[in-house]
């Protein structure tokens, strides 16, 4: 049968529905990228404490790891297209609520409410996101597409922490939260005119069979996404290792903010700028990616992402100059950004697709699980001893991650070609006739 150009593109530039969500998730990342620093500075403006800025940061990580008990299930099951939608309206609301209210009577409990729940519907967007991805695009365009879609974000991190820092110097960071509200705005608009393709039939193992049963059943969710994880060697693995890097990476934004701010004196307008930079090093990353597992395989990326990211943290926590504070940043960036995009591309390639979601919010789930505790703990170790120690324990950790990941799947050039037992079609989809994806 000739395929149909317009269901399965030729190219990415081609692909219409990516391109559209591709423009207008890089204009919401630019929204987002204005609340990154501007929370954290509407926080440290009213109260002057690091450890409120990192226990906002935990709430928030608190409210993620619930929702992700149960978000991939409705990944799986709803229209993955208007759960993206509705996660979008609901922020908009939500960090619409904080310029509004402040501007009346400024209270910091209304940002741990409104954390908690821009969380819960952050996590379901995230979740639909990377399991949009696969029904956007054809399997060995996902590489390629998860980098242009982190280099486009990457570049919205470049302009809009400058920017940021700007309007929150002029008009006060509740302004830079207006910013954010409005690019949901922009985000749920355009995704009104996308569509998603229907998923793909798997293969009758075990896992996926009670999977096709489970899929209502959101109680189901965590324990069969987590059963994949477990039986997949490279991503049982990687969730061990990412459980500890989660756990220092998820407060480093905000030990990078206090340090710039306490340790270097540093105004708003500084902070703004070496942000963005590490916009670069994200920006760097994701347009490399794609090149560079092509060139090197999965394992020699990854591992070599997390040692870049444990030089760079040694170094700033050592640095008293600004300018060395930003390369290391970059570099971090860099190295995080490389790591992400090649674990979450595995992830995607390995996972059939009516699990995609349960495999995805169970992935995040247990290796966020500490997370929300680390921040809390670093961000307080960092405001009473200052950012050295904190730092270098923090690369230490890093580095040994390294050196576990070398004797696990995770060093091998292409695990995806081992991973799971190649799936063989059924002769009908897992999914009901009414819940496939698309309008």
């Amino acid at each position: 049968m000739t395929e149909d150009p317009r269901v399965f593109p030729r190219s990415l530039s081609s692909n219409r529905d990516f391109s559209v969500f591709w423009a207008v998730q890089a204009l919401s990342e630019v929204g987002n990228a204005f609340s990154w620093v501007a929370l954290p500075l509407l926080v440290l403006h009213t109260t002057g404490s690091a450890a409120q800025m990192g226990l906002l940061t935990a709430v928030a990580g608190a409210a993620a790891l619930l929702t992700g008990l149960v978000g991939g299930s409705w990944a799986d099951r709803f229209d993955r297209r208007r759960l993206l939608m509705l996660c979008d309206g609901a922020r908009l609301v939500l960090y619409g609520a904080i310029p509004v209210c402040w501007a009346l009577n400024p209270q910091i409990w209304l940002l741990y409410v409104v954390m908690a729940l821009a969380s819960v519907f952050e996590t379901l967007f995230r979740i639909a996101y990377v399991t949009a991805v696969p029904n956007l695009v054809d399997r060995e365009q996902i590489v390629a597409a998860n980098g242009r879609l982190e280099a486009t974000n990457a570049v919205a991190y470049i302009a809009g922490p400058a920017l940021a820092g700007v309007v929150a110097g002029f008009f006060g960071p509740t302004a830079a939260v207006a910013v954010n509200a409005g690019s949901f705005g922009i985000s749920l608009a355009g995704l009104a005119f996308i569509r998603l393709r229907p998923a793909t039939p798997s293969s009758d193992d075990d896992i996926l069979s009670k999977a096709a049963a489970q899929a209502h059943d959101p109680r189901s969710g965590f324990r069969v996404g987590a059963a994949f994880l477990w039986r997949t060697p490279v991503l049982r693995a990687l969730t061990v290792l990412l459980t500890v890097t989660t756990f220092l990476s998820l407060g480093m934004t905000d030990v990078f903010i206090y340090h710039l701010r306490h340790g270097l004196g540093q105004d708003e307008r500084t902070v703004g700028y070496v942000l963005a930079l590490s916009g670069l090093g994200t920006c760097v990353a994701a347009a490399a990616t794609a090149g560079m597992r092509r060139t090197w395989g999965f394992g020699p990326c990854w591992l070599g992402a997390m040692g870049l990211c444990s030089a760079a943290v040694l170094v700033l926590g050592s640095t008293g100059q600004v300018s060395v504070a930003a390369v290391t940043i970059c570099l971090y960036s860099f190295g995080m950004a490389l790591a992400g995009i090649c674990s979450m591309s595995l992830r995607q390639q390995v996972t059939p697709d009516q699990l995609l979601g349960r495999v995805t919010s169970a992935f995040w789930t247990i290796h966020g699980s500490l997370a929300p505790l680390g921040a809390a703990l670093l961000t307080a170790l960092v405001g009473r001893f200052g950012a050295r120690g904190p730092l270098t324990a923090v690369a230490v950790v890093l580095l040994a991650v390294v050196v576990a990941a070398a004797f696990t799947p995770v060093r091998q050039r292409h695990p995806e070609r081992t991973a799971v037992p190649p799936p063989r079609t059924r002769p009908t989809d897992v999914r009901a006739p009414e819940e496939s994806h698309g309008t």
